[in-house]
């Protein structure tokens, strides 16, 4: 098995579109062409991490934070990042992250961890915005049928809980072929009238290039009119945090202790609340103290999360839980794992055993 062949499953799981503009998921360093030994799954890239890597006959290292995150103009070893670079490209060890994207995802880190957390009726507390269009194609009327449904099998028309959505109107399209042209219907020099449909439907811009495509290869046309528009619209299963309930109400000490158990943190930091029980949780992985008004927009009695600033703290209309940014994302590697050996059940992974936390209790 080559090392690509996990990363295309993964980014079909977890398209890299879904990472912010700031991020940098993805393939960080290495030849994707090479076959695979055994992967290593950490949370960061450390040299302790890599040396044992080295070790352990890995050559393939999947974190969650990227090793590269801001840009390198010199590589001289003069500091951890460049000396992790040299080393790993020397060793023939490819680095792949999967950060933001693997947040921002429904299916990513955010949702994995309400679910530890024993929620229900979960939804992202923020949605993405401008991650969708409206494909619209014009298709003689006998071939809608075959095109339309190429494109949902490429994964357009799926809005909330319906998929196979598109509205369509029939209509009239005229052409003239030039003498260069070889078209499906109507002659040279001769301008046609063909009845066509309008197909109106909805995609992410993940997919766009394997619709338009699936699009492409069963319409009948030499030349097909088509447009994309893009929409405003939030998209519901994308973005940052989320927001669930739990099965049964807890007193608020309860909960603290039962949050401090599940991510094994050794302090939460919280602030005085009007709140003396928990029932509606917002949760989100690393550093989202950008949430706390969506969460009280949202009416959650409390939002788990990390790096929340001294003043964040005064806010009395929200519990707020600060139970450290290395704690709020211990759990990715147990999803990038489970992600990955879904599809490759043999797959040959091993959870680094070093410990990267850089924040320590006394």
């Amino acid at each position: 098995m080559k090392i690509n062949e996990i990363i295309n499953h993964f980014e079909q799981v977890i398209p890299l579109d879904f990472q912010e503009s700031y991020d940098n998921s993805g393939l960080q360093l290495g030849n994707s062409e090479n076959e695979l030994s055994k992967a290593l799954i950490t949370l960061d890239v450390t040299e302790d991490v890599l040396n044992e890597a080295i070790e352990k006959n890995c050559n393939l290292i999947l974190s969650h934070h990227p090793l590269i995150f801001h840009g390198i103009k010199k590589i001289t070893g003069s500091n951890e990042i460049e000396r992790i670079i040299e080393k790993a490209l020397k060793s023939d060890i490819a680095i792949y992250s999967a950060h933001t994207s693997l947040d921002n995802n429904y299916h990513g880190l955010n949702t994995f961890i309400a679910g530890k957390l024993g929620l229900k009726n979960i939804t992202i507390l923020a949605p993405l915005k401008n991650k969708l269009k409206k494909l619209v194609v014009f298709c003689p009327t006998d071939h809608a049928e075959k095109v339309r449904k190429a494109m949902f099998e490429a994964g357009a028309g799926n809005i909330g809980n319906y998929d196979s959505c598109s509205f369509n109107i029939t209509g009239s399209g005229s052409f003239k072929a030039n003498e260069n042209a070889n078209p499906f219907v109507g002659d040279i020099n001769v301008l046609h009238f063909e009845p066509e449909v309008r197909i109106e439907t909805i995609l992410t811009n993940d997919i766009l290039p394997n619709v338009i495509k699936a699009m492409l290869d069963n319409h009948p046309y030499e030349e097909v009119a088509y447009d994309l528009y893009p929409l405003e619209n939030e998209y519901d299963k994308g973005g940052s945090g989320v927001i669930g309930e739990l099965q049964k109400e807890y007193k608020l000490e309860d909960f603290i202790f039962l949050v401090k158990d599940i991510f094994k943190t050794g302090c939460i930091r919280i602030n005085k609340s009007n709140k003396s029980h928990v029932r509606k949780v917002a949760f989100c992985g690393g550093s989202g103290s950008f949430l706390i008004q969506s969460a009280v927009k949202h009416q959650a009695d409390i939002i788990i999360t990390a790096d929340i600033k001294y003043h964040d703290f005064f806010n009395e209309r929200i519990l707020i839980a600060d139970i450290g940014h290395f704690e709020s994302e211990y759990f990715s590697k147990e999803l990038i794992a489970s992600i990955i050996t879904k599809k490759f059940p043999t797959f040959a992974f091993l959870f680094s055993e070093m410990n990267i936390n850089p924040v320590h209790y006394i």
